[in-house]
């Protein structure tokens, strides 16, 4: 039977900012951050027979305002406690949720439980799921059975792996999901119920440097000339492409980006978003195989936003060019 969340346990709770910690007031226009982390934690008096909480205002910043140094600098703070038995709770804006995920469960080396969680609708708004969202992410990670799984997003009463989990529709509150393999557990009357166990992968080291490499997406589309790759030789160090179906690109791209990649790592993701690209069953110019000899690397089952975090992770700690492709073939 799975675990009851103990309040023995300790949970940091590190709060980004975000719809989650947005109200609409008298005379505002609009929702903005207001809330502090004890602002939500007072909201949900439930935590206490979850866990001691303790709380810490992070950053105070929408989703989309969130950096990579952001999260480099959030997974550090939280392994840092780790040690001490202080399990992790992130609460942060939507719109970039799965992405911040998937970068701190790169880096995250721990074995204790690190969830991240937010909102769709702000607090001023009726049926704000903010508070569930909040307990349904402690009580997960108070729980034993949320060991060694790496960075999880819980909303919903879902449970999902970083690795996996998507915002699907811009409003709606079972906006997440995990279009490729679906949630690996549920909270069930403040039990987390783990379903399916994602096996961990080998970590990406830290950045060497406070100097980020710049990567950048391209997305093919009907009728595209890629005049955008014509100015990418001396302004990215590694470039993401979002291809057509199971990775295909105008004919006109090949050798602009055969040349790319000759002087940078270009990684073949789909626009689609789920599926994988492929690496053998097309064979005419602008095919995954003509893509793949000329140079490029598959992205497997990646999304286009999370090659894009992966390649930049890789280049931030030094990969040499043979890491990187082995660090893609490790997620396919």
């Amino acid at each position: 039977m799975p675990d009851l969340p103990s309040p023995n346990v300790t949970i940091g709770v590190k709060t980004l900012g975000g719809t989650i910690a947005m109200t609409r007031g008298h005379k505002a226009k609009g929702a903005t951050p207001s809330l502090t982390g004890a602002d939500l934690i007072a909201a949900v008096p439930e935590l206490a027979t979850v866990a001691q909480i303790t709380v810490e205002d992070f950053r105070q910043l929408p989703g989309a305002s969130l950096t990579l140094t952001d999260i480099d600098d959030l997974v550090e703070n939280v392994s840092r406690a780790e040690p001490e038995g202080l399990r992790g709770v992130a609460t942060q804006g939507t719109d970039s949720l799965e992405e911040t995920a998937f970068l701190a469960d790169l880096y995250y080396q721990g074995d204790l439980p690190f969830v991240f969680t937010g909102a769709m609708r702000n607090a001023s708004l009726p049926g704000a799921d903010g508070p569930a969202n909040i307990l349904a992410s402690a009580q997960t990670a108070a729980s034993e059975e949320a060991r060694g799984l790496g960075v999880l997003v819980v909303i919903g009463d879902e449970i999902h792996a970083a690795r996996h989990v998507r915002k699907m529709h811009t409003t709606s509150i079972t906006a997440f999901a995990s279009p490729n393999v679906g949630p690996i557990g549920h909270v069930v009357e403040g039990i987390p119920r783990i379903h399916n166990r994602v096996p961990r992968l080998p970590p990406i080291p830290r950045p060497v440097s406070q100097q980020l490499p710049r990567v950048e997406i391209v997305t093919a589309s009907l009728g595209s000339d890629g005049v955008l790759l014509d100015v990418l030789q001396d302004t990215v160090q590694g470039l993401v492409i979002a291809a057509f179906g199971v990775g295909h690109v105008p004919a006109s791209w090949c050798n602009r980006l055969e040349a790319l990649a000759a002087t940078m790592p270009v990684v073949l993701a789909s626009r689609i978003g789920t599926g994988s690209v492929l690496t053998s069953t097309y064979a005419f110019p602008g095919s995954e195989s003509d893509l793949l000899a000329r140079g490029l690397i598959a992205a497997g089952t990646l999304d286009p936003l999370k090659a894009r975090l992966l390649l930049s992770a890789c280049l931030a700690a030094g990969s040499s060019h043979a890491e990187i492709e082995n660090a893609f073939a490790a997620r396919r």
